[in-house]
């Protein structure tokens, strides 16, 4: 890793505190996290926590496309492909970022995670865990491993439970892109703010008198104050107005038949169009794991869940169909995925169960 993959800064501010900065910063990459990354991140947060001058965590990706777009995959590729001791380095990459993950949503101070751009996959596992999350009005957020065959993890089967009505089962299933007001109406976001306030929105904490005494109040005053600033700038949410038709969609018996309603969809909102078209050609593994973990996760706390995902994704990284699908998108580049089984009817059950052994 570079010294400059993720950089750190601690800003004075009221009272005698700091704040301190930590800022994914590899912009080309949409800032998509490396092993040494989160380690790195997760030394300093462990010692921000522990400084009793640090009263709050301000966590952002660099440039203005990403906050995060997820793992380092490529990295992930070449550890279950290259050599007999490659997949240790993916085991390792999945057992600290859920740490990290966990140690983001356990933080004993606050975390404004100021989620502007992309934020996918392990992105969306740093943002949802935070204590302040904030979305703007180009924040894209999104759980598509259902495209490379993986699931999703970062603490999903933990948040998409949460969603109500059938909204988490769909949104893995088809790897639709959220708006701003789509996460909050969904509980992965807290606070819309337009991104042109991100200077005014850290200064204004920078400057609060509250910091020193009442940190958290602090952090809900200032993001108030310019949450109501950027009401005009952001969208609706998409899911919320579709929330009805969504539910009639996956009502029905069995995840063949919802994922079949789903890809069949053939009315003219495009929106939809998009989700059909990853359910037609998204890895039919992925969506027999994911309706499986969320049955199985369904009344779990988040350190099981995280336990639980990290067994799951270590399977991941054997099995084939994760390598498989990072090989069409992004090494050979061919969009063709050749899935292990075609569709949910073809599958071997015995070839699910197999990940959850």
């Amino acid at each position: 890793m570079s010294e400059q993959a993720i950089v750190f800064e601690e800003k004075p501010a009221a009272g005698g505190k700091r704040v301190g900065v930590a800022c994914l910063n590899q912009p080309k990459a949409l800032n998509s996290l490396s092993l040494p990354m989160i380690r790195a991140l997760e030394a300093q947060l462990e010692r921000w926590a522990a400084d009793d001058a640090i009263a709050a965590v301000w966590l952002e990706g660099a440039g203005d496309k990403a906050f995060c777009a997820g793992g380092d995959i490529v990295a992930l590729y070449r550890s279950m492909t290259e050599g007999s001791s490659g997949p240790d380095e993916g085991v390792e990459f999945f057992t600290e970022e859920y740490a990290l993950d966990y140690q983001i949503h356990t933080f004993p101070k606050p975390i404004v995670a100021w989620g502007n751009g992309f934020v996918m996959g392990g992105g969306v596992g740093l943002l949802a865990g935070a204590s302040h999350r904030v979305v703007t009005e180009h924040s894209r957020v999104a759980m598509p491993e259902v495209t490379i065959g993986l699931y999703p993890d970062v603490g999903a089967s933990w948040f998409l439970n949460h969603m109500p009505g059938h909204l988490g089962l769909f949104i893995g299933l088809t790897g639709v892109h959220l708006n701003a007001a789509d996460a909050c109406y969904l509980g992965l976001a807290d606070r819309r703010i337009a991104h042109e306030h991100r200077d005014a929105v850290l200064d204004g904490l920078l400057q609060s008198d509250d910091l020193a005494a009442a940190p958290q109040a602090a952090v809900n005053g200032v993001l108030r104050t310019f949450e109501r600033e950027s009401v005009a700038v952001m969208p609706t949410s998409a899911v919320q107005a579709r929330r009805e038709a969504i539910d009639e969609l996956m009502d029905v018996e069995g995840l063949a038949s919802q994922v079949k309603r789903i890809a069949d969809y053939d009315g003219d909102d495009a929106w939809f169009q998009r989700a059909a078209k990853t359910a037609r050609t998204g890895s039919p593994t992925t969506m027999a794991i994911l309706e499986r973990q969320l049955r199985e996760t369904r009344l779990d706390g988040l350190r099981a869940v995280f336990d639980k995902e990290l067994k799951l994704s270590i399977r991941c990284l054997e099995k084939g169909e994760f390598a498989e699908g990072i090989r069409a998108l992004l090494i050979d580049k061919d969009k063709n995925p050749r899935w292990r089984y075609p569709s949910l009817e073809s599958m071997d059950p015995a070839w699910v169960a197999g990940f959850f052994e």
